[in-house]
């Protein structure tokens, strides 16, 4: 398997953070069924919903692979940035 990179996909869909669960199941199930097409190259971590966009965290082998999914699932992505390190609380640790 290829070294998969994390990217940050910003979504702009109207309405999103007032879907009901049945209609952010549908887009899951759209993502899910993307995925399987691709393969091993992209894999979901989650998303994050607000008002009228979603966040999404994607490890995935590039960006081309990112845009792929958004056209096989149907969800429109606005960007796409490479997220090449994480800093949380614990960072100050080190």
């Amino acid at each position: 398997m290829n070294q998969l990179k994390r990217f940050l996909v910003e979504r702009d869909i109207e309405g999103v953070g007032s879907m009901s669960l049945t209609e952010l199941c549908g887009a899951a199930r759209a993502s899910n069924q993307a995925i399987d097409r691709i393969g091993h190259d992209i894999q979901w971590q989650h998303s994050y919903v607000a008002n009228d966009k979603t966040f999404c965290i994607y490890l995935a082998k590039d960006e081309e692979t990112v845009m792929q999914h958004a056209e096989l699932s149907g969800i429109p992505v606005s960007s796409i940035a490479e997220i090449p390190q994480i800093i949380d609380p614990l960072t100050a640790n080190n």
